[in-house]
């Protein structure tokens, strides 16, 4: 069975001619919403669309994208709130240190003494670099940034990420 990944959400239409808006959830737009490329749309109550890309630009913080045969507002307006989605078959390879969202989630993390301390939940993109949420049993939930001096080791043949802590950044006092 394919499985899906997350590109965007489409939040809004834009203008009368079917283009949508998009919140975008990869770290590759130029190349997810090249004109000829699929996507395909996943809502509730309804079945996978597999939709192709006739047009794409930003404008705000948003991508606009419009697709094959839909060319107004109408038959667009029931995309809102819709995922877009990749098929595993259409992920790029990745250089050498450089791993997809979704191989990341659910690694253990590990510290410098190879103690657990949780499992990555989600990852955040709120700027500068990611952060990771590590779920933690028992305890709350702790923000790991994705930064060199952090992160030494990811391994996601064996399931783990290894971690330096530096001072301050685990919060243990609940």
């Amino acid at each position: 069975m394919t499985e899906f990944y997350n590109v965007g959400k489409i939040v809004n239409t834009h203008g009368i001619r079917g283009e949508v808006r998009v919140i975008s959830q990869t770290d590759f737009p130029e190349e997810r919403y090249q004109v000829g490329n699929q996507l395909t749309l996943f809502r509730a109550k309804h079945e996978p669309l597999t939709l192709t890309i006739t047009s794409h630009r930003k404008h705000k913080n948003f991508d606009l994208l419009t697709f094959e045969g839909y060319t107004n507002v109408n038959q667009v307006e029931a995309f809102r709130d819709g995922i877009l989605k990749v098929s595993s078959e259409d992920l790029s390879e990745l250089a050498e240190g450089e791993f997809y969202y979704h191989e990341i989630i659910g690694l253990s993390v590990i510290d410098e003494k190879g103690e657990v301390i949780g499992k990555v939940q989600e990852i955040l993109s709120p700027g500068a670099n990611d952060v990771w949420v590590v779920k933690r049993p028992g305890k709350k939930d702790f923000l790991l940034p994705y930064i060199e001096p952090v992160v030494k080791e990811i391994n996601v043949a064996e399931g783990f990420v290894k971690v330096e802590l530096l001072e301050g950044l685990m919060d243990d006092e609940d």
